[in-house]
């Protein structure tokens, strides 16, 4: 056997690659939503390649239909959704989306569900076995993986959820209020994984949640929704760090993101 095919396999048994450098992400003076119902209008935002940015507003303002659009499956009713600077058209294998249902094919086993994207991708059996197992270890899921959705909980659904997502190298992982159904010790765990798993992917995020402090957490910035518009985009202080819950700074902003959403 030859260097470089020992060197292959190597890597290969090692886990998942790394993904590829995130994508940009931007919306121009975007008018979103349907042609019989306009969500969000004069939408400017460009999300940069590799930063989780976190979506905040109250219910029915148009986070989801942000992230739609950003995803491919609405088109903008007038100025543009662009990544790296070319028209968002349609989905993309490179854009993974996450839901707050964990939308699992019910007769495959977990670890058939995350082989799907790899799958589609025209990876080989044996290799998209080996990835997939080493996703379902690393969202600490390794004994449930040939277990059927249904057989598991509801947190440990989304993380295999997240392990498809993943698996797939996207460039950008676009997430709807995924944990919103999970209960507050869950969903901090999951919150936790989600920053443990994702680093070192690369990946660009967009996270829509109704969650401040979860917003707060996740995110290198917040951007908030309301009144048909975006607001503004903050800078977070101290991101995806648990012990800057009480900085005056993080505790600055969480006042002026709760008086903007009017709670």
């Amino acid at each position: 056997m030859s260097s470089t095919s020992s060197a292959t396999e190597a890597r290969t048994a090692a886990g998942p690659p790394a993904a590829p450098h995130g994508t940009r992400l931007h919306l121009r003076a975007a008018a979103l939503g349907r042609p019989d119902a306009t969500a969000l209008t004069g939408v400017d935002v460009d999300v940069r390649p590799g930063e989780i940015l976190t979506v905040v507003g109250p219910s029915g303002c148009g986070k989801s239909t942000l992230l739609r659009t950003l995803a491919g499956l609405l088109s903008p009713l007038a100025g543009t959704a662009e990544q790296d600077g070319r028209p968002i058209e349609g989905p993309g294998a490179d854009r993974a989306l996450v839901f707050q249902e964990d939308a699992l094919l019910p007769w495959r086993t977990l670890r058939a569900n995350v082989e799907l994207p790899l799958a589609i991708r025209g990876v080989a059996r044996a290799a998209r076995r080996t990835q997939a197992t080493a996703w379902l270890e690393r969202v600490g899921l390794a004994a449930q993986a040939r277990q059927l959705p249904h057989r598991v909980s509801g947190g440990q659904r989304q993380r295999a959820q997240l392990a498809r997502a993943l698996a797939g190298r996207p460039r950008a992982v676009l997430m709807d209020e995924p944990f919103g159904a999970l209960d507050a010790q869950t969903r901090a765990g999951m919150q936790d994984l989600l920053v443990e798993v994702l680093h070192g992917t690369g990946a660009t995020v967009v996270f829509v949640t109704h969650d401040v402090d979860e917003a707060l957490f996740l995110g290198d910035r917040v951007a908030l929704l309301g009144g048909g518009r975006l607001t503004a985009v903050r800078d977070v202080p101290r991101p995806r760090c648990r012990a800057a819950h009480d900085d005056p700074t993080r505790l600055a902003l969480r006042r002026d993101v709760l008086t903007s959403l009017g709670t």
